[in-house]
């Protein structure tokens, strides 16, 4: 069969003189399976879509004989109109698209073989929740005490690991309701079914599905993909890389390109496995490494190498500098003494920045959690520097956080109908339109607010049923929460308030992978009220917040979580809270052992990564939590990075301290010596004096969390107490008192 060539396509000489040698040979290795392993900054797009245009300029397929997915619909459309430019003219008939929307033109094709037609409706969130809700009720079970949220996330996960009802045996069976998930997930498909609809989840489910039960439908796309290209491979699921693998059993021609070192999604789904496994599941496959990097300096890429290196579950590849220009500042490292000192060293920084004529829109500071977000972004609002958050709201405009502020608003002020409206039934307490319109008409009848009509139609028997109990309960509430800060203050009062509410509870029952960022969120918004010395100033500050809104055309400061950043790059990032238990996550690695700590570093990796000039680590002795400040420790991460037993310095710092790891094997151009990362002064914080009043050895002493304990040994001013509850604590001198 001969193929057509484009109208004018360029010399194909000139767009591979462009490439450097891997990049090359990842272009050019056209027959077999191939796994690219490309490190950050190395080119993967450029390669990905030169390969592309490869193929087709060398007349090796039609365009619609190529297979090429993505995970972004941003990616394909850049695919797209990069392969277009090189052709010189548009490639129409393309596959070439997310892995959703892909299966979903299979799907419409072959419908009807999975009891569907070809104009199925697609179901979006909310729609999955309130079928399966039905299903569930219809089975006779207590949808408040076995969540349809936490159902559906066992459902999708059982369809990321290609499990139709049909498939789950003893070990994938869930004890969700008494073990009923199964009977429900088969009653929730057929339901779709009847509907004549689909979950995204069943976009990749069931198209797999029709290709590993129908041979005539595989044979048939396996004449048709000559070529298969994969981004991101190492972001797959299960069902994705089952899907993949069976449409590449025909030629053979499947590319994968991907970074196994920048894995970090394991949380949705993704299995780090199937790109360590490519060369067992594709026998003779070849491996090209990308390991020139042109984003960042030196400095940056030997600390990166030097982390990574700690993982086991690797593949392998050092980065080094692609550009003759690529030497620059060291990594830094900062030690501060609490979490207020850090947002302001990031703070002041940035302004240092900006005066030498740095833009704001190429700095960065990257977090682990969410919640980490609110320091910072108080900050650059005293500051007056604009700012953006990246993938996400920011911390007062999260839906969270604006119940929480409305359950605050309601106890500082009763009167606050907008804000008892919101919360009414957050939780669901089964207030439904027509008690809210019962009590709205008293409210409007009597002229008094909405807290004073519902307690007037509870009292006259106005409200009935399972609404008038339950806002009998809450108007209880805000009357003994209302008395307890007088008592103990609102930072406990809100606390307390936030778990009698149900309101806590509600997320610690939700399943879903955003439950427990809403939940570190809530704590961060407890946290802020400690700053704040009664609520009423703390609303006001939270109001003024709000207003504080930046025109969308001025450079901002990008504040994002590492896994928000994954494909981003600035001169100038900042990567605060490098704390054992906070980064790595200690809930991670309680979940997933030592998978989870790789997965943490390989996140740590990402984020060095993101820098293209300048990367400034930070870590504080000290957190608050709640009303209380807790005592950290550096990150593991800290002592990894490549150091040559650097003393650590800074006011935060243990006297004698050191960074220090085994340096990683770096090119000879390159030395280690020149590239260790360093531990600079906190940025003109002081050293805190010591107490005037020593405590010494034997001395009884109270801690506010903690608890009453005898100091067992003094180091400068920090103190070894044995509490009688909490054990052997390490704490600062100022944090505790004569018992």
């Amino acid at each position: 069969m001969t193929l057509p060539s484009p109208a004018n396509p360029p010399p194909i000489a000139e767009y591979l003189a462009r490439l450097n040698p891997e990049q090359r040979a990842a272009v050019e290795t056209l027959d077999g399976p191939l796994l690219v392993l490309a490190g950050a900054g190395t080119g993967k797009t450029r390669v990905l879509t030169t390969r592309f245009a490869h193929i087709l300029l060398t007349r090796r397929a039609f365009p619609s004989q190529v297979l090429a997915v993505t995970f972004t619909n941003r990616a394909a459309r850049e695919m797209r109109e990069r392969v277009a430019a090189m052709l010189g003219e548009p490639a129409e008939g393309l596959w070439l698209g997310t892995f959703h929307a892909l299966c979903a033109r299979m799907l419409r094709r072959h419908a009807t073989l999975v009891g569907l037609t070809s104009s199925f409706n697609i179901l979006d969130a909310d729609d999955q929740l309130r079928v399966l809700k039905q299903v569930m009720e219809a089975a006779r079970l207590d949808t408040k005490r076995f969540a349809p949220p936490a159902l559906m996330g066992i459902i999708q996960r059982w369809k990321d690991r290609g499990l139709t009802p049909a498939r789950i045996g003893p070990t994938e069976d869930s004890d969700f309701a008494n073990g009923a998930a199964r009977d429900l997930y088969a009653a929730y498909q057929a339901r779709l079914t009847a509907l004549n609809a689909v979950d995204f989840g069943d976009l990749l489910l069931l198209t797999t599905e029709i290709l590993r039960t129908h041979d005539d439908v595989l044979a048939e796309y396996h004449r048709r993909f000559r070529y298969i290209l994969v981004d991101e491979y190492q972001d797959t699921n299960t069902v994705q890389y089952l899907w993949l693998r069976l449409l590449a059993q025909g030629h053979k021609n499947i590319c994968c390109v991907g970074d196994d070192d920048q894995s970090i999604y394991s949380w949705r789904g993704a299995e780090i496995e199937n790109i360590l496994r490519f060369e067992r599941d594709f026998p003779g496959a070849r491996i090209i490494r990308l390991e020139a990097n042109y984003r960042s300096t030196a400095p940056i890429l030997a600390a990166a190498a030097g982390l990574i290196a700690h993982n086991e579950g690797r593949l392998g590849k050092t980065l080094r500098p692609g550009r003759k220009e690529a030497q620059g500042e060291q990594v830094s490292v900062v030690a501060l003494w609490d979490s207020d000192e850090e947002a302001r060293m990031v703070g002041e920084r940035i302004e240092a920045l900006r005066r030498d004529g740095h833009p704001l829109d190429q700095m960065a500071v990257l977090v682990r959690t969410g919640a980490q977000t609110r320091a910072f972004e108080e900050r650059m609002i005293t500051l007056a520097i604009p700012y953006r958050v990246v993938g996400g709201l920011r911390f007062y405009e999260r839906a969270e956080i604006r119940d929480a502020i409305a359950y605050a608003r309601v106890l500082h002020q009763p009167a606050d109908d907008l804000a008892f409206e919101r919360i009414v039934n957050v939780p669901r307490r089964g207030v439904g339109e027509q008690a809210l319109r019962s009590m709205h008409e008293r409210a409007r009848a009597e002229q008094v607010p909405l807290t004073v009509a519902a307690a007037r139609l509870i009292e006259e028997g106005g409200l009935r049923g399972k609404p008038r109990e339950a806002i009998r309960e809450l108007l209880a509430g805000f009357v003994r929460w209302r008395e307890q800060i007088g008592r103990e203050g609102h930072v406990v009062t809100l606390a307390t308030l936030l778990d009698e509410s149900g309101y806590t509870e509600m997320w610690q029952q939700d399943k879903s992978p955003e439950a427990p960022g809403r939940l570190e969120n809530l704590k961060e918004f407890v946290r802020a009220l400690a700053d704040f010395e009664t609520l009423g100033g703390f609303l006001d500050h939270v109001a003024l917040v709000m207003e504080n809104e930046q025109t969308a055309t001025e450079q901002r400061v990008s504040l994002m979580t590492l896994h928000a950043a994954k494909g981003l790059e600035f001169d100038t990032v900042f990567l605060p809270g490098w704390e054992e238990g906070l980064f790595p996550s200690q809930r991670t690695m309680d979940e997933n052992g030592a998978k989870g700590l790789e997965e943490e570093r390989r996140l740590a990796y990402v984020g060095l990564t993101r820098a293209r000039v300048r990367a400034i680590v930070s870590h504080a002795a000290n957190r608050r939590i709640y009303a209380n400040w807790q005592s950290s420790i550096p990150s593991r991460f800290i002592e990894e990075l490549p150091g040559e037993q650097i003393p650590l310095v800074g006011a935060a710092c243990r006297p004698g301290a050191r960074l220090g790891a085994a340096p990683p094997v770096f090119s000879s151009a390159f030395p280690v010596a020149a590239r260790r990362p360093r531990v600079i002064e906190a940025w003109e914080q002081p050293a805190r004096p010591a107490r005037t009043d020593a405590i010494p050895v034997g001395s009884r002493v109270f801690h506010q969390k903690f608890g009453y304990g005898t100091v067992t040994a003094v180091d400068d001013d920090k103190l070894d107490i044995a509490f009688e509850k909490a054990g052997d604590k390490r704490v600062l001198d100022r944090f505790v008192e004569r018992a």
